[in-house]
């Protein structure tokens, strides 16, 4: 959590300022009493209107300058935490950015949503409070038992026991609330990834009429977070009466010894009055302090998970240097033994994968569902490293190219046709910031899409949803394959991104990319033998083992796992005439 302050550095001034207009009005709120004393001893008793009037005035202006130094203290103070979460909400996307797939695999998407949005803004309650509040309650409290000693030592005494007992109670909360905080935290992600899975899967859900089960998993989940959430509340709750009772007690215990002195006549009757209202000051301002102890002790723990991401993962390094290639190994990637294992799983996910592809080639790569298609495909723009083996990009080893370079070498489609909430050209550009209409044209061109766009009123402006869903799953596909065309990349890699695309749309895509005047090498991802049998190159995997490699005829004559799904898709007599 300390760590996290670093970013309070830009906000220095208001960090003093605040709470300097806060023990300014601290100081003037501690006068009051003294001056109620004043009225009553000297004014009503003696019947002195004048000077009644006088006190009266100087109170009002006491709360007047209160007033004002708050508002500049709420000002400040409110500054200082929007600045501070805005620039750690900002830091902590940054990071995220940076991360590895390894690393947002282990911390889950729905953790870092909860961590971004619900932990941020405890985060800021917390820092906005601690500078109105951390120095002004205790101020007070200890302040007004000061003050309650210039008015009488022995019953100021009282003070002196109620203040340490007050505090065991305080702190001895906060610090068995913060770990429990921080489970509900962790039980709160665990409810934001069942909203966010029952919100994007709305149609698989009602499709199989499972909402009535998937409510009753999610009011499962609730009511756990709301038993937890009520757990930490009951004791966060003793706070306020505990700290009542030991101000109630030590107000009677006050009256008493104040009572025996008025009769005694060490004491005035203003005087015993403004030991009372320096010891409601005290109950004010622990009630504050109380309240301020709860909302720290859940900022604290908000804090040490995000601090926990800040601190975790694999960085990319932010490295734009471009390496020399000779044009001979431009477009070549060459896979030497690759193994590579997911995190934290029994088993590797490819095991001794090698190949190689020229500049130029088409390479198909097939197999059954789980066989490591989508995972090989993913090291080669690094967004996995490989466990074991090497992979050589233009004549480099994977591991020496900066991630920028290749990645900007590299058009990705992956299975699921992302797109973003803005226009279609909004999207394109993704792929180029400075391609032009015309670089689009060609784009969606190629990838069957211009149909597309001249179907839509608003052309390339028109505008697209979040997700994309004003438009059909094959219009998505051919969406993102434009947009990738549009970097012009030395290769390009389609992760079963035709599926959702007819046969013709499919054959017309495969043809347009051969006649691409600067022609990508290429990754076809597919289930579909048809969509990979003209390939120069095709990769039957299974298992994550490569069980053939060659064209389609080879294949058909040597590798029985190809046979069998070429079989499973086309009717004996055609393969026949094939």
């Amino acid at each position: 959590m300390k760590k996290l302050l670093r970013y309070l550095a830009d906000y220095k001034k208001e960090c003093i300022l605040g709470p300097l207009f806060k023990m300014l009005e601290a100081t003037f709120e501690l006068f009051v009493p003294l001056v109620v004393k004043s009225m009553i001893d000297k004014g009503i008793a003696n019947g002195d209107t004048g000077y009644i009037i006088r006190m009266c005035l100087l109170m009002a202006l006491l709360a007047a300058i209160g007033l004002t130094n708050t508002i500049f203290a709420q000002y400040f103070a409110a500054k200082a935490a929007t600045g501070f979460s805005a620039k750690l909400r900002h830091e902590l996307m940054a990071h995220i950015q940076r991360m590895t797939y390894t690393d947002l695999d282990t911390l889950g998407t729905s953790s870092l949503i909860t961590r971004m949005t619900s932990d941020i803004n405890q985060l800021q309650t917390g820092v906005n409070l601690t500078i109105r509040l951390l120095l002004r309650s205790p101020f007070i409290v200890f302040g007004a038992m000061i003050m309650a000693f210039t008015v009488d030592v022995k019953a100021a005494l009282v003070f002196v026991v109620a203040i340490p007992l007050l505090s065991v109670v305080v702190f001895g909360i906060m610090l068995l609330t913060i770990p429990m905080y921080k489970k509900v935290q962790e039980q709160l992600d665990t409810v934001t990834e069942t909203t966010r899975e029952n919100l994007t899967g709305v149609r698989v859900i009602r499709a199989f009429r499972n909402e009535r089960a998937e409510t009753v998993e999610f009011r499962e989940e609730n009511q756990m977070l709301v038993a937890m959430q009520k757990s930490v509340g009951k004791l966060s709750a003793l706070m306020n009466p505990l700290t009542y009772v030991i101000v109630n007690l030590a107000v009677v215990g006050l009256i008493y010894v104040g009572a025996l002195r008025v009769d005694a006549g060490v004491l005035t009757q203003g005087a015993v009055i403004a030991l009372y209202n320096y010891m409601s000051q005290i109950l004010v301002e622990l009630i504050k302090f109380a309240n301020f102890i709860i909302s720290v002790t859940k900022a604290v723990a908000c804090g040490n998970r995000i601090e926990a991401v800040l601190e975790s993962g694999t960085l990319i390094p932010e490295d734009d240097s471009e390496p020399q290639i000779p044009d001979a190994d431009r477009g070549t990637i060459a896979f030497e033994h690759v193994t590579f294992t997911y995190e934290n799983a029994a088993a590797p996910s490819l095991s001794d994968i090698s190949f190689t592809a020229n500049r130029g080639d088409v390479i198909g790569i097939i197999g059954g569902t789980g066989s490591g298609k989508s995972t090989l495909v993913n090291l080669i723009p690094r967004f996995y490293e490989p466990t074991e083996g090497s992979i050589t990009i233009d004549g480099i080893p994977s591991g020496d190219f900066p991630h920028h370079a290749l990645r900007r070498r590299i058009g990705t489609v992956p299975q699921k046709a992302v797109l973003f909430h803005g226009t279609i050209r909004q999207n394109l550009q993704w792929g180029n910031q400075n391609a032009t209409d015309e670089d689009l044209e060609t784009a969606l061109k190629a990838a069957q899409a211009l149909d597309v766009v001249r179907a839509k009123t608003d052309g390339l402006d028109e505008m697209i949803t979040e997700g994309g869903h004003n438009f059909s799953g094959g219009q998505r596909q051919r969406l993102t394959i434009a947009r990738a065309l549009v970097r012009r990349p030395e290769f390009l890699i389609l992760d079963d991104s035709a599926s959702a695309l007819d046969y013709a749309t499919d054959a017309a895509l495969r043809q347009s990319l051969k006649e691409l005047p600067d022609r990508p090498t290429v990754f076809i991802v597919s289930q579909r033998t048809a969509s990979i049998q003209h390939a120069d190159k095709i990769l039957v995997l299974e298992d994550g083992q490569l069980a053939g490699i060659g064209t389609h005829a080879e294949l058909l004559e040597s590798c029985a796992v190809y046979q069998e799904i070429y079989a499973s898709q086309f009717p004996k007599e055609v393969r026949q005439n094939g």
